[in-house]
């Protein structure tokens, strides 16, 4: 039996288990589109995020802060395989190569594609960031939403968690601050 029949029947015997019909006219096409779901949900296991940034290394001369925020993400928790709906907030200080930013989106869409916990993809994507760019500091936070703590548990809808992960410079006062100053304001650039 190939890998999406085991899963397909998997969820045949828990939709059973938990009293429904599995052959009524709703659920009957429900195993499959539960496999290609966690297949889009978890594609986060095929992917490098460490090959992503390496992608795009820029020489520079640049010595500034860099920082992305608003990085919108989505993943699921791994103790009740509930959504995790989040932001993150990357910053690094270059020193002697940038990466193209389209990248850290991209790489915090990979640690997101897998079973975490926030802790843990708030510490890889500071780690992945730390070993291929090799910067002066790292700052990352993220601030989400666990519907483990919204749909059952505490149900206290709308409480964010944020945690963060500082690196070289960003672990000293100034940096921190102006980090954390960057990340709390609603700076509004025009263009």
């Amino acid at each position: 039996m190939n890998n999406q029949k085991k899963f397909e029947e998997s969820i045949k015997t828990m939709l059973s288990i938990i009293g429904e019909d599995i052959n009524r006219e709703g659920l009957i096409k429900t195993p499959t589109r539960v496999y290609k779901s966690f297949q889009f949900l978890t594609k986060g296991y095929n992917q490098d995020p460490k090959q992503i940034l390496n992608e795009a290394l820029f020489q520079t001369s640049n010595d500034e802060m860099v920082l992305i925020k608003d990085i919108e993400f989505y993943s699921m928790c791994e103790h009740h395989l509930l959504p995790i709906i989040g932001r993150a907030h990357i910053a690094y200080i270059p020193d002697g190569k940038v990466v193209g930013l389209s990248k850290i989106p991209r790489m915090v869409e990979v640690f997101a594609k897998r079973l975490q916990i926030q802790e843990q993809m708030t510490e890889q994507i500071a780690d992945a960031i730390t070993e291929v760019i090799k910067p002066k500091g790292v700052g990352v936070v993220l601030q989400a939403r666990h519907m483990c703590m919204e749909m059952r548990g505490v149900q206290k809808v709308n409480s964010y968690t944020t945690t963060s992960a500082l690196r070289g410079l960003f672990r000293e006062g100034k940096t921190r601050s102006e980090f954390l100053n960057f990340i709390n304001s609603s700076m509004v650039v025009n263009f």
